[in-house]
C-alpha cells in the first residue's frame, strides 16, 4: 500500500479488511502526533476480536529478540501487537546530524529527557563506546566523519557525554543494535509471519532510503506524521491545522468549545508544541468546570506563554524593527517569569550570529550579493562557506533557515551590530549592579537599539 498522510488515517481504519491483513505498521514523524495515530490503529485492530498489546521502548530495544517474538506463534487469543515506540531501526548516517541538532536543541533548551533519547538514537548510529565517560569528545575528527557522515562539532561536547553516561547508568542505553537487522526484518515478513502477529513502528526520524522502508511502503502502511517546519506562511498554516485539530478534539471531549478569538490567542502563547495543545487545552476545559464556553479570561488565568517560543518570537521582531511587538513581546515574557538576564542571552546570541553572517558577507570570496536567493545559497555560496571550515557551529543548521538568516544579516551594518552588542553589555551590568527595575533597563536598551539609521 502506498505511504498515506495522518489526515487519512480515520479513512483508513474504517477499511477493517485492509488494517487487519496487514502484518507491518509505520508511523513517522513529529513524535506526538505519530503515537497518537498509532493509539488510534492500536485500538481499531483490538476492537475486531480482542487480542493483547505488547510494548517495547525503543532505547532499550533487542531487535533480535522482538523479531524472535514476532515469528513465534502466542497462546494468546486474537490479535498480538508488537509495538516498539522510538524504533531505532531506520537510523542511519544520512539522518545522524538531524539526530543531533534535536539533542543539542533540547539540551539547550532544558529538555534533559528529550536530549538523552536522541543522544542514544545518536550513538547507536556511530556504534560508539558507552563504556567511556567522553564517549563523543574523545572522537577524533576523522572518524566522526566516518560514523555520522558530518564534521564533528566545535566547542565543549561534555553535555553529551554526560547525557550518555547517565543513560548508561540509568539502564535507558539498551544492547540491542537497530541498523543491522533491517534485512533480517524484510527476510522474515517476506517469509510471513503468524497471522495473528503484527508489529507497529512509530520513529521520529527515518532514513526513506533504507531498504526496510521501502519493503514497508510496499508490504506494510505507512503512515506520515511530519508537520512542515519553519515559518514560511504555508509551514506555520500546516501548523495551525494540526493544533486546531488537536484543541477542537480535546474540546469535544470536554464537551466545550471555545471563543474564536481566543483559538489565536491560545496559538499565540502555546506555539506548536503538541503535548502542550493537549495539556492545556485539558486545564482550560477542567478550569471552566460546568461553563460551556471558553473564553479568553480563562486562557489570562491558566495559559502560560511558551517562553522557547515567545524569545525566538522577541529576535524575529528585533530583526524586523518592529518597536511595538518587540515590546509586546517582551513585557510577556517578563510577566511570564523569565528573568532579563536570560533574554539578554538570547539576544547575545542572536546579534552574534548576525555578526559573523555579515562579516562572512563582506569577505570578497564566496561572493554575497543582496537578493541571492535560496537556490544560490545552497548549491553555491554554502558549499563554498563550508569548504573554508570555519564558524562550522553557525553553519551546520538547515541550509533555508541559514538562508533566512543570512538575508536577515544583510539588513545590518557591522557597526551596527557591534553597538547593540554594546548596550547589551551596558544593559547587563546595571541588571547585575543597579537599582534600577529590571523592565526599565530592558526597554531602555530595546528602544535605543531600534533606533537604527
Amino acid at each position: 500500500m502506498p505511504q498515506i498522510k495522518r489526515s487519512e488515517l480515520p479513512t483508513l481504519l474504517t477499511d477493517t479488511p485492509t488494517i487487519t491483513a496487514c502484518p507491518l505498521f509505520l508511523f513517522f514523524g513529529e513524535r506526538y502526533l505519530a503515537r497518537e495515530a498509532a493509539d488510534q490503529l492500536q485500538a481499531a485492530l483490538l476492537k475486531q476480536g480482542g487480542g493483547a498489546l505488547h510494548p517495547i521502548d525503543g532505547d532499550q530495544e533487542d531487535s533480535g529478540q522482538t523479531l524472535a517474538r514476532l515469528m513465534s506463534f502466542s497462546l494468546l487469543p486474537g490479535k498480538q501487537i508488537y509495538r516498539v515506540s522510538d524504533s531505532r531501526i531506520f537510523l542511519s548516517k544520512t539522518v545522524a546530524g538531524t539526530i543531533w541538532e534535536k539533542a543539542q536543541q533540547n539540551h539547550d533548551g532544558g529538555k534533559s529527557a528529550a536530549a538523552m533519547r536522541h543522544i542514544i538514537a545518536f550513538a547507536k548510529v556511530g556504534s560508539v563506546a558507552i563504556d567511556s565517560p567522553t564517549a563523543f569528545s574523545e572522537i577524533p575528527g576523522s572518524q566522526w566523519e566516518k560514523l555520522f557522515g558530518s564534521a564533528k562539532p566545535q566547542g565543549d561536547l561534555s553535555w553529551a557525554d554526560n547525557l550518555l553516561k547517565e543513560a548508561v547508568g540509568t539502564g535507558r542505553m539498551g544492547k540491542g543494535g537497530a541498523t543491522d537487522m533491517s534485512d533480517r526484518y524484510i527476510e522474515a515478513f517476506t517469509s510471513g509471519i503468524p497471522k495473528q502477529n503484527c508489529l507497529i513502528l512509530t520513529a521520529e526520524t527515518v532514513d526513506k532510503r533504507q531498504r526496510l522502508f521501502t519493503f514497508i511502503k510496499k508490504s506494510g502502511i505507512v503512515v506520515d506524521c511530519s508537520v512542515a517546519a519553519g515559518a514560511s506562511s504555508q509551514a506555520q498554516q500546516e501548523q495551525k491545522d494540526v493544533l486546531k485539530e488537536m484543541l477542537y478534539k480535546t474540546l469535544s471531549g470536554f464537551g466545550k468549545k471555545i471563543e474564536p478569538r481566543a483559538v489565536e490567542m491560545f496559538f499565540d502563547r502555546v506555539g506548536f508544541h503538541p503535548v502542550a495543545v493537549v495539556t492545556e487545552t485539558e486545564k482550560l476545559a477542567l478550569y471552566a468546570d460546568d461553563r460551556p464556553m471558553i473564553t479568553c479570561a480563562d486562557l489570562e488565568a491558566m495559559v502560560g506563554r511558551s517562553r522557547e517560543d515567545a524569545l525566538f518570537e522577541l529576535t524575529d521582531a528585533f530583526g524586523k524593527n518592529q518597536v511595538g511587538r518587540t515590546l509586546s513581546i517582551l513585557g510577556r515574557l517578563q510577566e511570564n517569569g523569565t528573568h532579563g538576564l536570560a533574554i539578554l542571552a538570547t539576544m547575545r546570541n542572536y546579534l552574534r550570529k548576525m555578526l559573523v553572517f555579515r562579516s562572512l558577507q563582506l569577505s570578497p570570496s564566496p561572493p554575497w550579493h543582496k537578493g541571492m536567493n535560496a537556490k544560490q545559497f545552497q548549491s553555491h555560496y554554502l558549499p563554498a562557506l563550508k569548504e573554508k571550515g570555519q564558524w562550522d557551529e553557525l553553519l551546520g543548521g538547515h541550509p533555508y533557515a541559514l538562508y533566512m538568516s543570512f538575508t536577515k544579516a544583510g539588513d545590518f551594518s557591522c557597526n551596527q551590530l557591534k553597538k547593540c552588542l554594546t548596550l547589551l553589555l551596558e544593559a547587563e551590568f546595571r541588571l547585575k549592579g543597579s537599582p534600577l527595575p529590571q523592565h526599565i533597563v530592558l526597554e531602555e536598551m530595546f528602544l535605543t537599539m531600534l533606533k537604527r539609521p
